[in-house]
């Protein structure tokens, strides 16, 4: 998931959580294993040595060899003591105590949204993972139950470490807003999605609200900040099919100095996600001082709080409805930032780190007690 310029939520989550677990013990010695040739941007310090396994995980089939074949053999080689997996995958096959982030199931809820040899991929070995590892991280208490449940796993086995938005997202001056919307909109306000646009990420509804709202004669755009990659039939269509859509601007994948910088431009954050296990998006525009829409289920309700409004993903209307609100109303725009800086003081990259990092030592003491008896 390292890999530069292709970074999603979860490699994100990766690099903060790993980062400064590295920085912050010294004295161990973490060794990377990548699946292809690594940059040397993320090699962090001294202690962290790199090593390449065979074959890169590139498709389920390879997945299963990388893990199986490739990661069982440089555990043994390089003497690992504790396995940590911040993406969910392990090695089922070796006896080195494992630690894994499962961060959302909704491959579970929604198996259609990924291929066929994905969905059956993540249906035969994603419960065999949760068993299998010593502890369970997730990144949020609706995911924590949603596991639990799903795969009958005793919670007290799963704990939570909420995302962060990292030190790189902030609010910017009103005159490099001013700045931001005349290069990207011609000076017109814009709402904002930020994420690899999938099914999951809901974005033919989005349009078709964005469409709606335009009709209404609402004079904005919107900015899809992120990668097409995953558009499926049914998006292209009702993109095709826009009476509006030349006020959609698609900016692609970009650097995190850009995307702080739109995203403190927008006039909302529209992000009425149908599944996730965090959205790290949200506490990113808490931190950027943009108010937020985004939907009712799964853990959106709880990362959100009421500094949001809130809305049924599954519903055009409740979503055009709410970009309608925020758009006219300034007081309550201004209420929901405000309750967003706030909120913001929950999710902390620095705590969660530490949190998992303390289940590593728990894990390492409890393999010196069972070495020495």
């Amino acid at each position: 998931m390292f890999v530069g310029g292709k970074m999603d939520g979860i490699a994100w989550f990766s690099y903060e959580i790993i980062k400064r677990m590295v920085e912050a013990q010294p004295k161990h010695e973490f060794v990377f294993f990548f699946d292809r040739p690594y940059e040397k941007e993320f090699v962090f310090a001294a202690n962290v040595k790199p090593v390449v396994v065979s074959p890169p995980a590139r498709h389920p089939f390879l997945w299963f060899l990388f893990f199986e074949v490739g990661i069982r053999r440089a555990l043994k080689k390089e003497k690992i003591d504790v396995f940590f997996s911040p993406d969910g995958w392990l090695c089922l096959g070796t006896k080195v105590k494992t630690l894994i982030v499962m961060h959302d199931l909704n491959f579970v809820h929604y198996p259609h949204f990924d291929g066929f040899w994905v969905r059956t991929y993540y249906r035969i070995f994603f419960p065999r993972f949760a068993r299998k590892a010593e502890k369970i991280g997730t990144v949020s208490h609706f995911s924590k139950k949603d596991i639990a449940e799903s795969y009958q796993i005793n919670p007290n086995k799963i704990c939570v470490a909420y995302n962060g938005a990292a030190k790189d997202f902030f609010e910017i001056s009103e005159t490099e807003k001013e700045a931001v919307r005349n290069e990207i909109t011609q000076g017109i306000p814009y709402f904002v999605f930020v994420g690899t646009a999938s099914q999951r990420k809901n974005v033919a509804r989005i349009l078709q609200a964005f469409d709606a709202f335009r009709t209404d004669g609402h004079a904005a755009k919107l900015v899809f900040v992120g990668r097409k990659k995953y558009w499926d039939k049914e998006m292209k269509v009702v993109y095709q099919t826009m009476k509006y859509q030349t006020d959609v601007i698609f900016t692609g994948y970009v650097s995190t100095a850009y995307l702080n910088k739109t995203l403190s431009s927008a006039c909302a954050l529209l992000y009425p996600s149908i599944f996730e296990g965090f959205g790290i998006p949200i506490v990113e525009a808490f931190a950027c001082g943009v108010p937020v829409i985004t939907s009712n289920t799964s853990s959106m309700p709880e990362v959100a709080g009421d500094a949001a409004l809130l809305v049924s993903p599954f519903s055009v209307e409740e979503i055009k409805n709410a970009m309608e609100t925020l758009f006219l109303d300034d007081d309550l725009r201004n209420l929901l930032i405000a309750k967003g800086k706030e909120r913001l003081k929950l999710f902390s990259w620095d705590k969660s780190a530490q949190d998992l990092w303390e289940e590593i030592e728990k894990t390492c003491k409890q393999l010196r007690i069972n070495t020495l008896t």
